[in-house]
């Protein structure tokens, strides 16, 4: 399954904004293509994915899964058990909804708080009705195992790609334990659509290759661009782009549910959603393994 996120329609970290209608114009596109969740967070854009998600879902709301998620102190509303029901409820305004599907913990706090009492905080939200399932993202499988002692996870969101493998293991672990795993950056954050070479990296100047967490580094690129180049006869091959590639690949991993693909351009995401439609024989993962396994 492919997923919408909108983490792209929170702000300028991707460059310039699209203006809002060209942004839900996209999640409608979305919508049509028949991808049936969208993911969003408080803190994409400080508020503004969850506002637009929720003008995008007006009259819509009951074609999608709907999930959000809540951000440590100073960035999000804060993970105290009290916090979690503020963010909570502050998500549910701007997303103009009774209820989130999936509510999720953003990434993992660093200030001394128990990620029991975090978590028990967030079951509360399940048995108030305020969401339907809980998961984490960026979690590493101690904490998660600290969790599960509270209440099941229902879900990982993770980074996995083809270019970036560190948390297969995990994710597989997810797998045999029922908890669903969704993938963010799938597409490597556009190095593996085979539409970025340098000459297209030293004109980006987002988060991508601008500060501490930037991922086109050097030797980030050198490691990419050979893999990716070997990658572009297969699609072509198999008659996809190379997004379709990356997603279906992705998305056929043990234990992965579902792969998120975020994009300001109508396009581009009804071309993300063919790719749930993509299904690669065994030759073919197999033949992906040799190229993207160090």
């Amino acid at each position: 399954m492919i997923g919408f996120g909108a983490w792209e329609a929170g702000g300028t970290q991707w460059g310039p904004n699209e203006s809002d209608e060209a942004v839900i114009e996209a999640m409608h596109a979305a919508i049509d293509a028949g991808i049936n969740w969208i993911d969003t967070a408080e803190v994409y854009g400080v508020g503004v994915s969850e506002r637009l998600v929720g003008r995008a879902l007006k009259g819509r709301r009951d074609e999608v899964v709907l999930a959000s998620k809540v951000a440590p102190k100073p960035e999000g509303s804060g993970f105290r058990p009290d916090d979690v029901g503020r963010g909570c409820r502050g998500s549910l305004e701007r997303l103009g909804t009774d209820h989130i599907d999936l509510y999720q913990l953003h990434w993992p706090d660093e200030t001394g708080i128990a990620v029991e009492d975090t978590w028990g905080a967030m079951s509360t939200l399940v048995d108030d009705g305020l969401v339907r399932w809980i998961g984490v993202s960026n979690f590493d499988r101690e904490l998660m195992e600290r969790c599960e002692a509270v209440r099941h996870i229902d879900s990982l969101q993770q980074q996995f790609n083809m270019l970036d493998l560190e948390h297969r293991d995990l994710i597989a672990w997810c797998g045999e334990r029922g908890t669903g795993v969704v993938t963010y950056g799938p597409l490597a954050f556009g190095l593996l659509t085979g539409a970025i070479d340098r000459a297209a990296v030293a004109r980006i100047s987002d988060w991508r290759t601008v500060g501490d967490e930037a991922v086109f580094g050097d030797e980030e690129l050198t490691r990419a661009f050979p893999i990716v180049d070997s990658l572009r006869p297969i699609a072509e091959r198999l008659g996809v782009t190379m997004a379709q590639l990356a997603l279906a690949w992705n998305r056929q991993q043990p234990g992965v549910t579902s792969a998120i693909a975020g994009s300001r351009n109508p396009d581009h995401v009804r071309a993300n959603a063919e790719a749930g439609n993509v299904t690669l024989s065994a030759d073919t993962l197999a033949e992906l393994e040799t190229l993207i396994v160090p």
